[in-house]
């Protein structure tokens, strides 16, 4: 039922047939995946064979940095901005932004969003903000969505509260990761003789943590009264899949030599969950402006185009996406994009090649301590004048002082010095 469904909205959708030399971009997000969730970074507690696959047969970066939280996180990848420039308050994107949604559009792209939105805020939200109203997936760019959490909140999982194109139904039953993938995969099946950008904001793996369809005792489990990490690994093969499913319909449109896949996490693992990793006991740390908050995975997979076996040692944050898209597009990024495109380094070329990662980190949600940084991939630099060696001291448990350094150490920490001088307001 829930697949007939799917099918009779997105079977009415126009066909355009213009700008048939673009390829096709599938931007896939994970919720609160951080990177040592991944076998292809070195977990060895979850099955993620999929990602992996893509992973070895792709662009593996190493250095990916998101924000610590999905909010901020959500708006700097979609605007192209650090969120000092545009953030006004947690569960909101500022109505009067361009998004990459807009820009694909405008590119000749059709596009399409499933998953989660979370971006208009509800009453709570917007109180806190100051009165200020978020945006909707259709003023974002987006032809078509299907999405949880726009006006109502509901389930994502089971028996899913979603708005299909303007029209909120609850499915049950249902499975929401299900009805994201069959809508995207219906919509590629629609589109595959258009260039197409489809952005999944995933469900998957945030909280609750719960059984999946995969789990034998699915239908017997009441899942109102769970929130369990032991479901957590299962979650994560269930996310997987998901991907699977998106790259068997590619293949299955004969599509999948067009299209650039991306997939990310937006900020670390949740702390309930501690991980394996490379022999370690990782505890997730979502919320938090530490390594295990903020690094998150990035995947580039595009057949025949992104060279196999690839491991990118670059840094990359979410600004970067912006422009990355506008460069495969053909467009030209505007002035107000912060961002540096990685799309050179996906085909072979050098590019440019960002020198730091920063962050303006103020939720305004009333649980998490507002911070601003900058970081390389071994030296951070905290607005307070807190100074971390990461090679040594990944957990940050020691600040430095800048006698304690030497010559060279002194040059980077005057260099991300700058970067915070040069931005505007403070956390």
């Amino acid at each position: 039922m829930m697949i007939q469904t799917v099918w009779k909205i997105v079977l009415g959708l126009s066909l355009s047939l213009g700008c048939m030399g673009k390829p096709n971009v599938v931007l896939i997000m994970a919720d609160d995946l951080g990177y040592e969730v991944l076998g292809a970074y070195g977990s060895t507690q979850y099955k993620t064979p999929n990602l992996d696959r893509l992973a070895k047969q792709g662009m593996r970066f190493d250095h990916c940095y998101s924000t610590p939280l999905c909010t901020p996180s959500r708006v700097q990848l979609m605007t192209g901005k650090y969120n000092d420039r545009n953030y006004i308050g947690f569960g909101l994107l500022d109505p009067k932004e361009r998004t990459f949604g807009h820009a694909m559009k405008e590119a000749g792209y059709k596009t399409c969003i499933a998953g989660k939105w979370q971006l208009l805020g509800n009453k709570g939200q917007q109180k806190l903000a100051g009165g200020k109203v978020g945006t909707t997936p259709d003023k974002a760019g987006f032809d078509r969505y299907c999405l949880w959490q726009i006006d109502q909140l509901g389930s994502r999982f089971r028996a899913p509260l979603i708005n299909t194109d303007g029209e909120t139904s609850e499915y049950d039953p249902g499975y929401g990761p299900d009805f994201f993938t069959n809508y995207i995969n219906a919509f590629i099946d629609v589109n595959k003789e258009a260039p197409f950008f489809v952005y999944y904001p995933m469900v998957l793996v945030h909280d609750p943590f719960v059984p999946t369809p995969d789990n034998p005792k699915f239908d017997e489990i009441n899942p109102k009264k769970l929130n369990d990490p032991k479901y957590f690994a299962e979650m994560v093969s269930y996310m997987d899949k998901q991907v699977g499913k998106i790259v068997d319909t590619l293949e299955k449109q004969g599509v999948l030599e067009n299209t650039l896949i991306l997939f990310i996490g937006d900020n670390g693992t949740d702390r309930k969950v501690v991980s394996e990793f490379k022999g370690q006991k990782i505890r997730g740390a979502k919320g938090k402006t530490m390594e295990y908050g903020t690094h998150v995975p990035c995947i580039a997979y595009w057949k025949g185009t992104v060279k196999a076996g690839q491991v990118n040692e670059n840094l990359v944050d979410f600004t970067d996406f912006f422009s990355t898209l506008l460069d495969i597009a053909g467009e030209e990024p505007g002035e107000e994009l912060e961002g540096l495109s990685f799309y050179p380094q996906l085909v072979g070329k050098d590019g440019k090649v960002r020198e730091w990662v920063f962050c303006h980190y103020d939720p305004r949600w009333g649980k998490f301590k507002a911070a601003r940084y900058v970081q390389g991939k071994r030296w951070k630099l905290y607005g307070d004048g807190r100074i971390f060696d990461l090679q040594n001291d990944l957990l940050e448990r020691k600040a430095l002082k800048l006698d304690e350094l030497d010559q060279e150490a002194r040059e980077t920490i005057a260099t991300y010095q700058k970067v915070l001088d040069s931005r505007p307001g403070q956390p």
